[in-house]
């Protein structure tokens, strides 16, 4: 009787799982910079070139100036990580330098690359005192990924994550 039992309980703690331990601080900054930058450069190499100049209403940013102005914010935050006295508003690009979508794309992946190196190199520490600046610029890009969102919407265009993905 006893051997069942033993049993029954051997399997049900083999089956039992440890609590899964919350992500550390460096843990979550770094998946969603990751996860927002991703979204964005999908974006970004999604969208129609002819279509880069698009803006919903004439004082509002075309679609790749919203790019180049979340650039701003990618390096600002490199910057910040390396120990430069910066501010964000003076990190701020010109358009004219970046005249269409491949040179948008590549400056904007230059950007989230630099940043991203940057971030690997703050030891983990670092981030139990300040997640300044990475939470401020998540929030910027995401903030911004939904407007480009509502730009793909308004031309009639679903955007790379609202598609149906293919099984794999």
């Amino acid at each position: 009787m006893k051997r069942p039992f033993l049993i029954l309980l051997a399997a049900i703690c083999a089956c039992a799982q440890a609590p899964k331990q919350p992500p550390t601080p460096v843990q979550s900054i770094t998946s969603n910079f990751n996860y927002v930058n991703k979204q964005l450069l999908d974006m970004a190499k999604d969208f129609p070139a002819d279509m880069y100049n698009y803006r919903p209403k004439p004082e509002m940013r075309s679609f790749g100036e919203v790019l180049l102005h979340v650039m701003a914010g990618n390096i600002y935050a490199a910057r910040t990580g390396r120990g430069e006295n910066v501010k964000w508003d003076d990190q701020e690009v010109d358009p004219k330098k970046y005249p269409g979508k491949a040179e948008i794309v590549a400056a904007f992946q230059k950007s989230v690359d630099d940043a991203t190196a940057v971030l690997k190199g703050i030891p983990p520490e670092h981030f139990t005192q300040t997640i300044s600046p990475w939470l401020a610029v998540i929030e910027h890009s995401a903030e911004h990924y939904g407007l480009l969102v509502a730009y793909y919407r308004l031309n009639g265009v679903v955007p790379p994550a609202s598609r149906p993905q293919p099984k794999k």
